[in-house]
């Protein structure tokens, strides 16, 4: 089954540019493309993508307001692949808090750019090493939410474990590693804790994490 996408760029060049590099591949179905941020919004409800690439930096409604609209109106699974220039805390933090899936650079190898989206649109996350050491900085920065903080009562203390070591950075067969116990069973947990904390993915896991309190910026080096 192919995975339809939505390329949001407001420079023709760059988004042709994405647009090409994705159709070379089988499993990959461009659907639409978009300049601007209402244009996504609208191309979006009528193709009804797995996966939209978005440019955050767009005149009128930025690429962060329109995942955030995106999200909050669709009533299928849509992930959203944030790709832009920048890297500063404020459009990290802000994109993944609207929802955002995941968040790579624009000079993203174009070989690698298929597999973030099908790591996307298979439910996983995915952050360059340089935007992953900015957020925890942000985190750093900010006191805890003791309205999130209470959330933690749910979780049984395995699954505050899991929490941790993603939070961390570990994968489900490193986490399994850690804890003595099979992937499987770790596959399960994230989803009890997804369902949980009504959280949409991996990354909705990290930011709690640290919100939380469960997990403190600067404990521990993570990133390259």
């Amino acid at each position: 089954m192919s995975i339809g996408v939505v390329v949001v760029d407001d420079q023709a060049l760059v988004r042709r540019g994405f647009a090409m590099i994705l159709r070379v591949h089988d499993d990959i179905r461009v659907l639409a493309e978009a300049g601007t941020g209402l244009e996504a919004v609208e191309a979006v409800s009528r193709h009804r993508p797995d996966v939209v690439l978005m440019d955050i930096r767009m005149p009128g409604m930025d690429g962060i307001e329109a995942t955030s609209r995106i999200l909050r109106e669709a009533d299928w699974d849509v992930r959203v692949l944030i790709l832009t220039t920048f890297d500063p805390d404020e459009y990290v933090y802000e994109a993944l808090r609207a929802g955002a899936s995941a968040f790579v650079l624009k000079d993203i190898p174009p070989e690698q750019l298929a597999t973030a989206v099908r790591t996307v649109a298979g439910g996983g996350a995915l952050l360059a090493p340089s935007i992953t050491r900015r957020l925890v900085d942000r985190f750093a920065e900010r006191r805890v939410n003791t309205a999130v903080a209470g959330r933690l009562e749910r979780l049984t203390e395995r699954e505050r474990e899991i929490v941790v070591a993603a939070a961390r950075g570990a994968s489900n067969a490193e986490i399994a590693a850690q804890l003595f116990i099979g992937p499987a069973t770790v596959k399960s947990h994230v989803s009890s804790i997804l369902g949980k904390l009504g959280l949409r993915d991996r990354v909705q896991i990290v930011i709690f994490a640290y919100e939380s309190g469960l997990v403190e910026a600067g404990d521990r080096d993570i990133g390259h």
